[in-house]
């Protein structure tokens, strides 16, 4: 398969991790004896149709993500560090002028993502070869509804219709380009990837993901990790 198209992977790793106290960014605390970040890293490192890996981080973290990755973790794959932007979509706008022109597809995950898995990223590449672009999620469990600026409820929504989106997003590579390069002219923020090429009018494909697909954003998400990657370790032995 990687001999058919090449995939270049951006890892956004520069978020401030407001919502875990810890004085340290998420993306280097400790979870089943690595780093967060090194988790995910890890996952598309040994991938064999990625080809190269852009780490985008934030600047003041550069000491650190040297000492707990660059310097400890020998990886192959990553080409490039770039610094994040404004907010995320400045961030992996940032790390899109570092993937190679020779790419093909463009994959954008969390760095605070560990718990994806190589199916998950190969499913979402092979749908955004050859559909253009592609975005993971789960459905919805709970029921939805829409309140007004008063709190009343307004509407209930049909949750078999909706969708929990999650990480990796993929994307043709000139796709993912022009919907970043339009929306910063514009100055359309949007909340994730997808929507900028949504709307641009390309069509996104739903692959599924899973719900342990977690970002980890509160003590008690980095427990449940710790917990799924030791169960994923052990596996493997």
């Amino acid at each position: 398969m990687s001999e058919l198209f090449r995939v270049s992977t951006i890892i956004a790793a520069a978020g401030k991790s407001t919502r875990m106290n810890a004085g340290i960014n998420k993306q280097y605390m400790m979870a089943a004896g690595k780093p967060v970040l090194a988790h995910t890293i890890d996952v598309f490192e040994r991938i064999g149709i990625i080809s190269e890996i852009i780490i985008v981080i934030g600047k003041e973290d550069e000491p650190v993500f040297n000492d707990y990755i660059l310097n400890r973790y020998k990886y192959s794959k990553i080409s490039a560090v770039t610094y994040g932007g404004s907010d995320r979509q400045a961030s992996v706008y940032n790390g899109l002028r570092a993937v190679s022109a020779k790419s093909d597809i463009v994959c954008v995950h969390d760095g605070a993502r560990p718990l994806i898995t190589p199916d998950i990223i190969l499913n979402t590449v092979t749908a955004a070869y050859e559909k253009g672009a592609a975005c993971v999620g789960v459905p919805v469990k709970d029921t939805i509804k829409k309140t007004g600026g008063d709190g009343i409820i307004e509407e209930t929504l049909d949750r078999s219709m909706l969708w929990s989106i999650q990480t990796p997003q993929a994307f043709k590579r000139e796709i993912l380009e022009k919907a970043h390069r339009i929306a910063a002219e514009e100055g359309f923020i949007g909340t994730d990837d997808s929507v900028l090429v949504e709307r641009l009018g390309y069509p996104v494909h739903m692959v599924m993901g899973s719900y342990k697909n977690i970002k980890i954003t509160t003590p008690e998400d980095l427990i449940f990790a710790e917990a799924v990657l030791k169960t994923y370790n052990e596996a493997q032995k």
